[in-house]
């Protein structure tokens, strides 16, 4: 699954973003199901950042927003992301020169489950 995370954070008022993030994605990597993270900023707008992780299930990043460190470290980072959708599930991915794999999702199809 993949975690999406979008922050404005103008240049002139980050006010520590930068060490905020770092910790944040420190504290995120050493849980388990972790698989990768990156911190990002737009090219086109310096304000635009992403903070993108990626895990082997939802219930290894669910677990892992209730480790101490991560409310320590990322919950609060997280908290100032933009309200929007930020958790995926990956349905195809293709590795360098490979066909794409496509999954089924773990969604149930029933609405009321």
């Amino acid at each position: 699954m993949l975690v999406l995370n979008r922050f404005q954070a103008p240049p002139d008022t980050q006010d520590g973003f930068l060490e905020r993030a770092h910790a944040a994605l420190a504290a995120l990597a050493r849980c388990p199901g972790y698989r990768s993270g990156r911190l990002a900023r737009a090219l086109e707008d310096p304000a635009a950042w992403t903070l993108v992780t990626e895990w082997e299930s939802v219930g290894a990043y669910r677990r892992a927003l209730g480790n101490f460190d991560v409310k320590v470290h990322a919950t609060p980072l997280l908290a100032e992301s933009l309200d929007e959708p930020s958790a995926f599930e990956t349905l195809a991915a293709a590795a360098p020169g490979e066909p794409v794999v496509i999954t089924a999702s773990d969604r149930s199809t029933e609405p009321w489950r």
